[in-house]
């Protein structure tokens, strides 16, 4: 791995005055999201069964992955000791099921897996930077900056592996496959993760996707700036085939800031 939680972090610094409590909430989901890897492993390592050079990769790529949650998991106690985070992941893994014996991708080829996954790691990687610029707490700053740069790494290995795939699809099912999975942030692994990290199992809030998958935005939107969706467009696309350097890519960009924009200004009337 490229640093280690215990060794590598100024866990001594916790500015328990700097700790902003809406990015909290956001650090708690984010610890159970990133738990949840050896889930993940177990599903990928299914579809490259025959490829022990893959499973190497995903086997590493687990372990980086709960490690963030470990370090997540960590400062979320630091900064909120009611914050229990073994109770709050089982909770999560009741409402987030993951296939782990599929023998093939849910998403029609490895090509299309490789792309989805790089999504989600383009995601990861945006959403640690905004992080890390938006903190003033200074462990927070550090895990963050440690874990967008491992996610940005997690990208390009991605990425890498889906061009040297065989099988190559076209355009149009690239952007279908990049664009739909991204549009699946609001399932029921971010709602369901916000509830369970948020709201202890004695809550008299019951869980609802749309309700928490809404709250859960609602936080993350106030953490962005344009810089990082800049980012994550551009990421995004180059996955998809497209030459981020592109005017259309730069189109994207401003329309995705603006239409992010105006879902910010939505959610703040929300009460959760």
């Amino acid at each position: 791995m490229r640093w280690n939680m215990m060794t590598d972090i100024d866990w001594d610094k916790f500015d328990p005055g700097r700790v902003d409590p809406e990015i909290l909430k956001t650090v708690k989901a984010a610890a159970l999201v990133e738990a949840n890897a050896p889930d993940y492993v177990a599903y990928l390592s299914g579809i490259w069964a025959d490829a022990p050079g893959m499973i190497a990769a995903l086997d590493m790529w687990g372990r980086e992955e709960s490690q963030h949650g470990a370090a997540l998991a960590k400062w979320a106690a630091l900064a909120d000791p009611s914050f229990d985070f073994d109770t709050s992941l089982a909770r999560f893994r009741e409402i987030q099921g993951i296939d782990t014996e599929a023998a093939s991708s849910i998403r029609g080829s490895r090509t299309n897996e490789l792309i989805a996954r790089c999504v989600v790691e383009s995601g990861t990687s945006s959403l640690y930077a905004a992080i890390r610029d938006k903190t003033d707490e200074p462990v927070l700053k550090q895990l963050a900056a440690r874990i967008a740069a491992d996610e940005f790494a997690h990208y390009g290995m991605f990425l890498k592996q889906a061009g040297d795939e065989p099988v190559q699809p076209g355009l149009a099912t690239r952007l279908r496959v990049a664009f739909g999975r991204l549009f699946e942030a609001s399932d029921d692994e971010l709602a369901g993760a916000y509830y369970c990290a948020n709201y202890g199992p004695d809550s008299a809030t019951r869980y609802d996707r749309s309700t928490f998958s809404n709250a859960y935005q609602k936080r993350v939107l106030g953490i962005y700036q344009r810089r990082h969706i800049d980012r994550l467009i551009a990421m995004i696309s180059k996955a998809a085939g497209l030459d981020p350097g592109r005017a259309l890519v730069r189109g994207l960009q401003g329309l995705a800031w603006r239409v992010l924009m105006w879902r910010k200004r939505q959610l703040v009337k929300l009460a959760y």
